[in-house]
């Protein structure tokens, strides 16, 4: 998802900003749904919905950028985008398993710190994640208009082959 993103940024900064955003999205949705954890000690938690609508999103994305079209959902903030699939993506993947982590941790001080070292490591991370994924859109690479194409083709189609696979796998 990220990646359908990045390919629209002709700046390795912006690139990494959405990183930061995505990372921070992340962090806070774990933050969040951790310290209720902790404060509740509830343990039910199922990600197969969450992972299913992330796949979703991934084929949308990934259709809006093979198709050159705007994100699909048009945010006034440069990277409130990038926050939002942050906030979404703390409940999936690694997200989930931070979660069930956090629901065994019984002591109140580690699991804020596990959330605080995970998160910094999220964001790290997905900075770096997102600040390679633009290399191949930085002005430089403008040179060839055929290889800038044929990156933003893989990455589109990608996006949707993956989000489709994790729809499948989840519902």
């Amino acid at each position: 998802m990220m990646s359908a993103i990045v390919t629209r940024r002709d700046n390795t900064m912006l690139a990494l900003k959405d990183g930061l955003y995505w990372g921070m999205g992340h962090t806070v949705m774990l933050v969040f749904v951790g310290s209720v954890i902790i404060i509740s000690r509830v343990t039910i938690f199922s990600s197969d919905i969450i992972e299913a609508f992330i796949g979703g999103m991934l084929v949308l994305f990934g259709a809006a950028r093979l198709f050159k079209r705007e994100e699909p959902i048009n945010f006034k903030t440069r990277h409130g985008l990038p926050f939002v699939v942050g906030l979404i993506h703390g409940l999936a993947g690694s997200g989930a398993l931070v979660l069930l982590v956090m629901s065994q941790i019984d002591d109140v001080l580690l699991g804020i710190t596990y959330m605080v070292i995970f998160g910094i490591g999220s964001i790290i991370g997905m900075c770096a994640s997102t600040g390679l994924l633009s290399i191949p859109f930085t002005p430089r690479m403008r040179i060839s208009r055929v290889i800038r194409s044929v990156a933003t083709v893989i990455s589109a189609v990608l996006c949707i082959s993956y989000g489709a696979y994790m729809v499948y796998q989840h519902i």
